[in-house]
């Protein structure tokens, strides 16, 4: 795939997937964020920091799968390379982490148990999706190289020191 189009293709699914998921959908249960801030001491700015700083990783991951992978998330236009670079290097699931971290900052800072809820919902499916789907697809495209990933790097809770792989 060609850089431009694995910049515009992952663009473009970054707005479909995470755009929904982590924005759309919270703006509707929030009652499209016309919801007061949070009186709970100390939620709103857990919660601003929280949606700033997985922004800062999201699409931080979605360049990594451009500019590294050469490829998008999306599964009709996987990589060419598996992507183990930059944030993959503490994580392996970045992308679902940011977004959860989004959809949980958002619920803090609304007070939003509707948004709560559908973060334990999402969680649930996206572990799902990885595990039913993405883990044996990589695997199966990828071989001994992400199984040795797999080995090193945790899925979910990011390790403090980089993999040197």
């Amino acid at each position: 795939m060609r850089r431009f189009s694995a910049i515009a293709g992952s663009g473009f699914f970054l707005i479909v997937a995470p755009g929904v998921v982590a924005g759309l959908v919270p703006w509707l249960l929030s009652d499209r964020w016309g919801s007061p801030w949070s009186p709970v001491p100390g939620f709103v700015p857990v919660g601003g920091v929280l949606v700033a700083a997985a922004t800062a990783v999201l699409l931080h991951a979605f360049g990594r799968f451009a500019l590294e992978g050469m490829g998008t998330p999306a599964p009709v236009a996987p990589t060419e390379r598996l992507v183990v670079g930059g944030i993959y290097r503490h994580v392996r699931n970045p992308m679902y982490v940011a977004v959860l971290s989004i959809i949980i900052g958002q619920a803090l800072l609304f007070s939003s148990w509707p948004i709560a809820i559908y973060a334990v919902i999402a969680a649930a499916t996206m572990a799902t999706f990885v595990k039913l789907y993405e883990e044996p697809t990589l695997a199966g495209r990828y071989g001994s190289e992400y199984e040795t990933y797999r080995r090193n790097v945790p899925g979910w809770l990011p390790r403090l020191t980089p993999w040197q792989g």
